[in-house]
């Protein structure tokens, strides 16, 4: 099954307090390795623009108004993503607002079963600490010089080589030493316990020595 890596752009933070996509990109990958095919659509969210969410991406109302509408590109964003894994960083924002879109021209919201969210998985990974896009980008030492404001494309690929990344990472572990590790399995492996069997002679040697060392210490 190939992979799909997902993200958006939006006017906010919630379809349901009437906000909108206004970005959507996809790069297909097999194996996590580019296949060479994207979908990535501008889309007029058919509504103001927000002078935070203009700060985030830099798309205006008007230079997204001559743009497609969700409604006009969601069959070729749904025939792109079927059957495919789909990997999305934070993955409950954007379903909130392709569910919502969905939802309103009466199509079935995206299958939950083959998404994968990749910040669920740095958080396994890396708990009790930023992991955000950006911050898992500087952790694994990847270019972020292109990024000055969010790009939906643009982060595909960032995820995609994040997300390689995470699934190379080690857990955290105690710095030992491989050769002390082995000698130590090696003892442990070798290591038995012997009861040893005193003969009479050496039992009755052994209570003629107490019983002298009785009296030379307290009599």
């Amino acid at each position: 099954m190939n992979e799909v890596f997902l993200d958006t752009e939006t006017t906010g933070l919630s379809f349901q307090d009437g906000h909108k996509i206004v970005e959507i990109a996809c790069i297909e990958t097999k194996d996590l390795i580019a296949t060479g095919r994207i979908f990535h659509k501008l889309i007029n969210p058919q509504r103001s623009m927000p002078d935070e969410a203009f700060k985030v991406h830099g798309f205006s109302q008007d230079f997204l108004s001559d743009k497609e509408t969700f409604k006009q590109i969601a069959d070729e964003f749904l025939n792109f993503i079927k059957d495919k894994k789909i990997i999305i960083h934070n993955a409950s924002f954007d379903l909130n607002f392709l569910d919502g879109e969905l939802r309103s021209m009466q199509k079935e919201k995206i299958n939950k079963k083959l998404v994968i969210d990749s910040l669920e998985v740095a958080r396994n990974k890396f708990p009790g600490v930023s992991n955000s896009l950006d911050a898992l980008c500087k952790r694994f030492n990847i270019d972020l010089s292109r990024r000055t404001r969010h790009n939906a494309l643009l982060d595909c690929e960032l995820l995609r080589e994040v997300y390689i990344n995470l699934l190379e990472a080690k857990e955290p572990k105690f710095n030992l030493s491989n050769n002390i590790s082995e000698i130590n399995i090696n003892r442990a492996k070798d290591y038995s316990k012997t009861i040893v069997k005193i003969s009479d002679a050496e039992l009755k040697k052994h209570k003629e020595f107490i019983k002298s060392e009785i009296k030379k210490n307290f009599y």
